[in-house]
């Protein structure tokens, strides 16, 4: 079964790889508490990556339909019959957004390389300071993760490029398929790995390179989009799973 991708306003694909996948439990015979097959079981029998069936899995983890286990995998946990939604689930998937920001943000770095003033340059390595301190909370890591991505689309001195890394963002904090993702994460010691990208990112643009900082950001979203897509894996026995699946030709 070929799932193809459909035309611009049309719902998005891991909505429609979620339906496939219920379609697929209807058809079978399979009962509350039983296992379903793998990501890897569906994405070879929908021709797509792994990516967008975690994305499917986590749309119906959301909708209560089915339940993951650590180190398990993923059970029927209602019949479809009885399926009440819990949420409403965002349009975008986590991966998804996160290769628009892998696209936009590099480039916004890239423009921020030329202009960016001594100001802008101490309030990033302020605000690195601060996420080195407060690696081991969380919320505070991950407000200090935003600041700088946002501080960089500021010192562009464009509106535009930071209102639309500000919407990315709020996307994100927004979205409860990203809550979702990052609740199946318990080893946050990534947060290091992120860090030490954004060090990179920001001597590129004290160089004023802006082909470097453009390179420095897209590899930094790229561990990003990796580590989350290794961490987030429920199959593996550890729960590290496969490093970011390239889709299927």
């Amino acid at each position: 079964m070929k799932v193809t991708k459909n035309p611009p306003m049309a719902e998005r694909l891991y909505r429609e790889i979620g339906e496939s996948i219920k379609q697929e439990i209807a058809k079978s015979t399979m009962k509350i508490g039983d296992k379903l097959p793998t990501e890897r079981v569906y994405a070879e029998l929908f021709g797509v990556s792994r990516t967008l069936v975690r994305e499917a899995f986590i749309m119906l983890e959301i909708e209560e339909l089915i339940e993951v286990r650590k180190g398990s995998g993923s059970y029927l946990k209602n019949s479809l019959s009885s399926l009440q939604a819990i949420a409403q689930v965002s349009d975008v998937g986590p991966f998804e957004l996160l290769q628009a920001r892998q696209e936009i943000e590099s480039s916004i770095a890239a423009c921020a390389a030329p202009v960016i003033t001594k100001h802008d340059l101490q309030k990033l390595q302020d605000i690195l300071d601060i996420e080195s301190a407060e690696l081991e909370i969380v919320e505070k890591a991950n407000s200090a993760d935003r600041d700088f991505h946002l501080s960089i689309a500021q010192a562009t001195q464009n509106t535009v490029l930071l209102d639309t890394a500000t919407r990315l963002w709020d996307m994100k904090d927004g979205n409860p398929m990203w809550k979702k993702l990052h609740a199946r994460i318990q080893d946050t010691s990534y947060h290091d790995q992120w860090l030490d990208d954004h060090r990179k990112v920001l001597v590129q643009l004290r160089k004023r390179n802006a082909e470097g900082a453009r390179q420095a950001m897209w590899q930094h979203l790229e561990n990003v989009k990796q580590t989350l897509f290794k961490l987030s894996d429920t199959e593996a026995p550890d729960f590290d799973g496969y490093l970011f699946a390239q889709p299927h030709n």
